[in-house]
């Protein structure tokens, strides 16, 4: 890992030459099926629609994405106006940007392939070796787990999560598992032997370390991951970058936080029918990351998040650029202080986000799961807290307490959600 200054200059767009189809509703055995023939090239490249999208965003997602077929249970469905991708794409991953509108992600088959292998490699998994899939299938979290399972010809078990059920096939197939740290935490609430998995690679939102210290210390081999749909998911293990992954931190002194930016063989092809566009193409995302070229003619990725690199090496995340919470003109990373807050006992979960305030600007905010729901932690107790630890400005300002946080499909924080009064 390095520090650097911020590759400078686009990458031109190209043109496509296979047929995209959308699939969506079918069962994770058709699913598997069709995603190896879409990573060998024997079948279409897939844009899955993630189970539980309602009807009016679904036909939003296949109207922004222009596939030339749909698949369900009942069949497939030609459809007028398809745009085809390249020849190597494998998979169209939609996301959204700061606006809401969906972008997708184009992934080559080699990309995929290169992200299953190097994380395969990195945790020691064996040919034959189990896995187990509680993520969405629509979501490349769950969609790497196949992939994994495909390069080792291992087995691939999928199970809607419930504790009891995944605790029970945890003993039966000993897998390796991917998990969001809301997952791992209720499997701990609930008494489940963690050393019956192989490995838990643990993603989708930061993981507070007294979360993970209990985990080890209950024998689970936690591996946390980084990484987003533009990198074929995660990409950086326990703070290392898998083999061929580089990470820079741009614009910033050796050590300091800055905007972090990848590369190597995981990285998207492309963003898919960029705004405008008739066709597929390079370009920025509407967070204002993108793909971009540095002088000597590598690809790289910035991404939205704000981070550093420490003396050994370890990236640290500390949350996204567009999270940066802008009170009284003084500007605080909610990630830092949501790890201080973390790190209290009486807290279960917790998520800072920023709020409109009046005399403020905004106000920083903490979203608080008591460990005990009938004693909270009071609100001068937790500015007490991080006074210590950070400038008084970073203090939140207002506690709200919750018996649970709203979640995503994906597993994380709804972080839109969490920042509106009165949520």
């Amino acid at each position: 890992m390095a520090q650097a200054s911020e590759p400078r200059s686009q990458v031109p767009g190209r043109e496509g030459e296979r047929a995209l189809q959308a699939v969506r509703g079918l069962t994770p055995a058709v699913m598997h099926e069709r995603l190896a023939r879409a990573l060998d090239g024997t079948g279409p490249a897939l844009l899955p629609i993630p189970d539980g999208t309602p009807d009016p965003r679904a036909e939003a997602l296949v109207a922004a994405m222009r596939p030339s077929s749909l698949c369900t249970p009942d069949g497939t469905t030609e459809l007028p106006g398809g745009v085809a991708v390249g020849p190597d794409a494998a998979l169209v991953v939609t996301t959204s940007g700061s606006t809401g509108e969906p972008k997708g992600v184009e992934l080559s088959a080699s990309a995929l392939r290169a992200s299953a292998r190097a994380s395969v490699a990195r945790i020691g998994a064996a040919p034959g070796d189990r896995w187990l899939c509680v993520l969405p299938a629509g979501h490349i979290s769950g969609i790497q787990v196949m992939i994994r399972a495909l390069v080792t010809g291992g087995e691939v078990v999928h199970a809607p999560f419930d504790t009891d059920t995944v605790a029970e096939l945890a003993r039966e197939l000993r897998p390796h598992v991917s998990l969001v740290p809301t997952q791992l935490r209720r499997l701990m609430a609930a008494g489940a032997d963690l050393s019956v998995f192989g490995t838990i690679l643990l993603g989708g939102a930061a993981a507070e370390p007294s979360l993970l210290d209990a985990a080890r210390a209950a024998g689970g081999r936690v591996v946390t991951t980084y990484g987003m749909s533009e990198t074929c998911g995660g990409c950086v293990y326990d703070g290392v970058a898998l083999d061929g992954t580089e990470v820079r931190i741009a614009g910033a002194e050796p050590g300091e936080p800055g905007r972090v930016v990848l590369g190597g063989p995981t990285l998207l092809t492309g963003y898919r029918l960029p705004p405008g566009s008739e066709s597929r193409g390079w370009a920025r995302g509407g967070d204002d990351a993108g793909m971009v070229r540095d002088d000597a003619g590598r690809l790289w990725l910035r991404t939205n998040d704000l981070g550093r690199v420490d003396a050994e090496g370890r990236l640290h995340v500390l949350g996204r650029m567009d999270e940066v919470v802008n009170t009284g003109g003084h500007k605080v990373v909610p990630g830092q202080v949501n790890a201080i807050l973390a790190a209290r006992p009486e807290i279960a979960e917790s998520v800072v986000v920023g709020r409109p305030d009046p005399e403020w600007g905004e106000r920083v905010t903490a979203v608080v799961v008591p460990a005990d729901p009938g004693n909270p932690p009071a609100l001068e107790e937790l500015r007490g807290w991080v006074r210590e630890r950070l400038p008084a400005y970073a203090c939140p300002r207002e506690l709200d307490v919750r018996a649970a946080l709203p979640m995503l499909a994906s597993g994380k924080p709804d972080l839109v959600t969490l920042r509106r009064p009165g949520s």
